[in-house]
């Protein structure tokens, strides 16, 4: 071989050798890179040029489709069933806005492109057979769920509901909502939804039950209870308490009342005093047993923690630390600088419902294959045991008794053992805002079964008293929970 003809040669390999080590630096290195840039429609383009996954409720009954659309340059969009009942269990999927919660989380399932479906979508492949995404099942009961969302209706609010005994989320409804259907797609119509809805005053598309936290009110007397009860300072539910009938604020001249002054708050019985409300007995109470062992009851029912995944991100529920006594006071009845989402209550309600053990809450039961192969199946898992079962079984009768003969005797179910609390939370600029009512309960068969719901209506009453919590969301809560427990 002459010389010129050489040095062809081994450039020509040279050039060969840089292409194979850049075919393998981009198929390689950098292939995750390029598939998830925004520039790439290819992506895009896959993802809706088949059928998508559907989100199903607990039973098999869809809450997604995904619909053929001929001529179009996607194949198919997604649509909801009862899109504003589901929009805050779901998310959302569009071709022009990405995904959202449950829809982005499982991007890859519904899809198809999740590796766990690989030989499933090799063999479809071989067979002619057209790609599917899997199924994904959630713990949510269609009947509950409705309740909830019917129940709050036009008010601004949210439901949560919880089987105590798993941790399983069997609603979480939030209002107002949206329709996610309504921008599923690219056309001007889309836009326009979209843009409507990031205009809108209400927050449509803010997930209250999960992300917005909220001055929990009289809820967290349990709280402050089961504080109390730990700490050895009361032995029953009978036990009197020390408390004035004018009670001033540790350190201060502020003297902290009740929802009205005609009630016999004074030296009553921790019993008496959750029936009733008292402020004054559980602000006492919170500032003797003081913020350290507060906040480490309230910790082991689940707030300050930033890191829960339902499988969405919830917000963070607050119990301050650094308090002086007043705040602490303040603190220990739900206002002041303690704050919960709708989650973080319901969980509250199921531990105590369930002798004390705090189980993680989820959403997501199983990840089902097309072919309706079970590729993962949720295990169940406790947080804590954020009371001794004796402490719970008082906070049991306490919340019990609230209902029987208490501010939340509209959340009575016949063939039921149902206990609450109710709450009105102040807010605003000295507290000028309408209060937050809230209801947070828990209801038991006599098979076993139970489920713990948390209420909350924004804008639910101008009246300033307790009966607020008991005569707005005590209803809804009872029509969740029959429909939970419903045969």
């Amino acid at each position: 071989m002459n010389k010129p003809i050489r040095r062809v040669s081994i450039f020509c390999l040279v050039l060969v050798l840089a292409l194979m080590v850049r075919v393998n630096w981009v198929q390689g290195v950098q292939a995750q890179e390029l598939t998830s840039h925004p520039k790439n429609l290819r992506t895009k383009l896959d993802r809706y040029a088949h059928p998508r996954g559907n989100i199903v409720m607990a039973g098999g009954q869809p809450i997604t489709k995904s619909d053929f659309v001929d001529g179009l340059r996607y194949k198919y969009k997604r649509s909801w069933v009862d899109g504003p009942m589901w929009a805050p269990v779901t998310g959302y999927s569009s071709q022009a806005f990405e995904n959202s919660q449950l829809e982005s989380l499982e991007d890859d399932f519904l899809t198809g492109t999740d590796s766990r479906l690989f030989f499933r979508n090799t063999l479809d492949m071989l067979t002619g057979k057209e790609k599917q995404g899997g199924d994904v099942v959630t713990t949510l009961n269609g009947k509950a769920q409705k309740a909830g969302f019917e129940g709050l209706g036009d008010k601004k609010g949210a439901v949560v509901a919880l089987d105590p005994r798993t941790g399983a989320i069997l609603a979480m409804v939030s209002t107002p909502s949206y329709d996610p259907g309504s921008f599923a797609g690219t056309g001007d119509a889309d836009s326009k939804a979209w843009t409507d809805l990031q205009a809108d005053a209400n927050k449509p598309m803010l997930n209250r039950a999960l992300r917005e936290t909220y001055p929990p009110g009289s809820t967290f007397k349990l709280v402050t209870a089961a504080a109390a009860l730990e700490a050895g300072k009361y032995q029953n539910v009978t036990d009197v308490t020390d408390t004035p009938a004018k009670y001033l604020l540790p350190g201060t001249n502020t003297e902290l009342k009740n929802a009205s002054a005609n009630e016999p708050c004074a030296n009553a019985t921790l019993q008496d005093a959750m029936d009733l409300s008292c402020n004054t007995v559980f602000g006492k109470i919170g500032a003797e047993v003081g913020g350290d062992k507060l906040r480490a009851q309230a910790e082991k029912f689940g707030f300050n923690n930033d890191k829960l995944d339902v499988p969405i991100r919830a917000g963070q529920s607050v119990f301050p630390s650094g308090s002086k006594p007043d705040g602490t006071a303040m603190d220990a009845i739900g206002q002041h600088d303690t704050r919960a989402t709708p989650l973080q209550m319901a969980m509250v309600a199921a531990a105590i419902a369930n002798d004390g053990r705090l189980m993680q809450p989820y959403m997501v039961d199983e990840e089902r294959a097309p072919n309706l192969t079970t590729i993962s199946k949720h295990t169940e898992k406790q947080l804590s045991q954020a009371v001794s079962p004796g402490t719970a079984q008082k906070l049991q009768q306490l919340m019990e008794s609230v209902v029987a003969d208490g501010t939340g005797t509209k959340a009575q179910i016949k063939g039921l053992k149902v206990g609450g609390k109710t709450g009105t939370a102040q807010h605003g600029v000295d507290n000028k805002g309408l209060p937050f009512a809230w209801f947070m309960s828990y209801a038991k068969a006599g098979d076993g079964r139970s489920v713990a719901v948390a209420v909350v209506v924004e804008d639910g009453s101008s009246e300033r008293d307790e009966i607020s919590g008991g005569g707005l969301a005590a209803p809804i809560a009872k029509a969740v929970m029959q429909a939970a427990l419903e045969r």
